[in-house]
């Protein structure tokens, strides 16, 4: 199963992966929220899932499908390599993790050894993993961050989390520290090419 918000992205893949003997493309998805409904109807062996998607990201979709149907692998496949994606995707229950510039044929033996349950993993960014290390933000400061992206103010940031204005002037400002950033907005940027966000 294919999991991608492009179309496009979502063909090539499916034109790639049917011209090998033993690999089919059952069903594809264009949205995070989708996928289980899908999943649950087509019964994947292996899903392919993109990242970035609306309705709900890749990460939160795999730990979804991980709960609903535990015997679906799970390969993500981004454009964006970061290190914390990888961290994040494998802790909700991914089998592998792979760049979408992966030449087809590894791409094809990346879904069959997923779906031999083991896991694969891009080893380039496998060892960025280990050099970037784990976010250092909380699970409170990451979601402050997430809600200041839109460029809100304190006080809206405050209203969409049920905060006080001063506990996210206090989490803005350690995020800014964590990061190394002069600005929430540079923070926000870190953050997400770190894959913290």
């Amino acid at each position: 199963m294919l999991a991608d918000d492009q179309a496009l992205v979502r063909g090539a893949l499916a034109a790639l992966l049917e011209l090998e003997v033993d690999l089919t493309v059952v069903a594809e998805a264009s949205r995070g929220d989708e996928i289980v409904a899908v999943a649950e109807r087509e019964r994947p062996d292996v899903v392919l899932m993109d990242v970035e998607m609306p309705g709900l990201d890749g990460i939160a979709a795999t730990a979804e499908l991980r709960k609903a149907l535990p015997d679906i692998r799970v390969l993500i496949v981004t454009t964006f390599g970061r290190p914390g994606y990888l961290r994040r995707g494998l802790q909700a229950g991914a089998a592998g993790f792979v760049v979408k510039d992966t030449p087809a044929r590894e791409l094809a033996d990346a879904v069959r050894r997923v779906h031999q349950g083991l896991r694969v993993v891009d080893p380039a960014l496998a060892t960025d993993s280990l050099v970037a290390g784990e976010s250092p933000l909380t699970a409170r400061e990451t979601e402050v961050l997430k809600a200041a992206r839109g460029g809100g103010t304190v006080a809206v940031i405050a209203g969409t989390l049920f905060l006080s204005e001063g506990t996210v002037r206090n989490h803005l400002s350690s995020v800014i520290g964590k990061t190394g950033a002069r600005t929430r907005a540079e923070a926000v940027q870190v953050a997400e090419n770190n894959g913290w966000l």
